[in-house]
């Protein structure tokens, strides 16, 4: 089996050389495709990717470059066409999210328990950053709005790390954009069916986070939460 790792990339000059370092040195039994979608970066990311070219040369790679910044959702949507593998893996090229969580992540598909696992920051004991209070509330009620919408018991469903066979997303109509791609895509597999009549299998992990302040660069803010609530009703109302 091939898992193919997608990367949106957008003003990171400092961290990707080093997440797609530690996304290499994870030990797992799969072959590796990285995709990296560049979102319209202007603070000389760009400039980094002959150099990872060339020094990954033997690496199943894909580089896309967006010509203007539309949003992750959008990015996402461009790495999903370029992966090849039979399992999808979103990460962050922020070093918010420890590749080093992949087994863990993994397990439930590889072992046939599941078809789409979420890595929760809210739940387990790894190691998280003291971080933001309200940010963690938004998150956590935009997450309750959406179970009651779909009818998961997610803890975290604004995490990045979501793996999935790349099966869930056949027949998949995705049009966010931003980071509404994160309801969008809960609301669908909460819908979708396996090819037989069969409910997709939704596990959910503890993972590790590390999360950014602002002039550390985080991107998501409290007002991106209003269109995250407006697709959460879209999608249960709207299809």
């Amino acid at each position: 089996m091939r898992l193919s790792i997608i990367i949106p990339v957008y003003n990171e000059v400092y961290t990707l050389q080093e997440i797609i370092r530690q996304v290499l040195a994870v030990d797992i039994p799969l072959e590796r495709q990285i995709v990296l979608v560049d979102d319209g970066s202007t603070d000389g990311t760009r400039d980094l990717y002959p150099k990872i070219e060339e020094e990954y040369a033997d690496l199943d790679l894909v580089i896309k470059l967006q010509p203007e910044n539309r949003g992750k959702g959008a990015a996402l949507r461009e790495g999903f066409k370029a992966a090849t593998g039979d399992i999808f893996l979103i990460q962050d090229a922020d070093l918010e999210y420890d590749p080093r969580d992949y087994p863990r992540l993994l397990e439930p598909i590889l072992s046939d328990r599941a078809d789409v696992v979420y890595g929760s920051r809210f739940v387990g004991s790894e190691a998280h950053r003291v971080h933001l209070y309200w940010h963690m509330v938004g998150n956590k009620f935009i997450t309750m709005l959406s179970n009651m919408f779909t009818n998961l018991n997610l803890t975290d469903m604004e995490t990045c790390y979501k793996v999935f066979k790349a099966e869930v997303l056949e027949g998949a109509n995705l049009t966010a954009n931003r980071f509404t791609f994160e309801p969008e895509f809960t609301a669908w597999i909460a819908r979708g069916r396996k090819n037989g009549g069969r409910r997709w299998r939704i596990f959910e992990v503890g993972i590790h986070y590390a999360g950014r302040d602002y002039d550390e660069g985080k991107k998501i803010t409290w007002r991106d939460g209003f269109p995250a609530l407006w697709t959460i009703i879209r999608c249960r109302f709207f299809g």
